[in-house]
């Protein structure tokens, strides 16, 4: 899954992929990939988006969406 570099001093680049509801986020601190399983586009739209990404992702996605790392 290609992903994108996303200003964040947590969170290092995300890729989505809209066929299977996939949302992959590269952390900066230690390089880890994980998966968030059935994200819907919008939240993904709304991610890259936020003023914050990392505020955005810890309040709306990190603990709504079963994940497992790569």
């Amino acid at each position: 899954m290609d992903r994108q570099t996303v200003s964040s001093s947590n969170i290092a680049s995300v890729g989505y992929d809209p066929d299977t509801e996939t949302l992959e986020v590269e952390f900066l601190k230690n390089g880890r990939i994980y998966q968030y399983y059935n994200v819907p586009e919008f939240m993904f739209e709304r991610l890259i988006e936020a003023p914050s990404v990392g505020v955005f992702f810890n309040a709306e996605i990190k603990n709504d969406f079963a994940c497992s790392p790569l």
